[in-house]
C-alpha cells in the first residue's frame, strides 16, 4: 500500500521534466535545420554537428520520455543495447546494400 501512494504522489502535478524535454528536442532539431539551410559551413562540418546533436537528441529522450534511469536495472540497459544493436545493423545493412547495387 505505501509503496502505491509513493506512486501516486510521483505522478501528482505537472510533468514539467517532458516539457523541458519536448522544448529542447524542438531547439535541437532546429539547430540542425539552420545549420544545414542557412550557414556556409563545409558539408563534412555540417554532417559532424547534426550527427552530434542526433545522438543528443536520442539520448536526451531516452532519459527524459523513456525513462531509463528508473529502469529495473540490468534488463532495460541490455533492452537499450539491444536496441541500439538492432538500429545499426539496419543503417549500416542499408547503406552497404545501396554501394553494392
Amino acid at each position: 500500500m505505501a509503496q502505491h501512494n509513493a506512486q501516486a504522489t510521483h505522478h501528482k502535478g505537472f510533468p514539467w521534466s517532458h516539457v523541458f524535454g519536448f522544448i529542447m528536442s524542438l531547439v535541437l532539431t532546429f539547430a540542425a535545420l539552420y545549420i544545414a539551410l542557412y550557414t556556409t559551413i563545409p558539408f563534412g562540418t555540417i554532417m559532424t554537428v547534426i550527427v552530434i546533436m542526433a545522438v543528443i537528441q536520442a539520448v536526451l529522450q531516452l532519459v527524459m520520455f523513456m525513462h531509463l534511469s528508473e529502469g529495473e536495472g540490468v534488463i532495460q540497459k541490455v533492452a537499450i543495447l539491444y536496441s541500439f544493436f538492432i538500429a545499426a545493423v539496419t543503417v549500416i545493412g542499408t547503406v552497404w546494400i545501396f554501394f553494392t547495387m
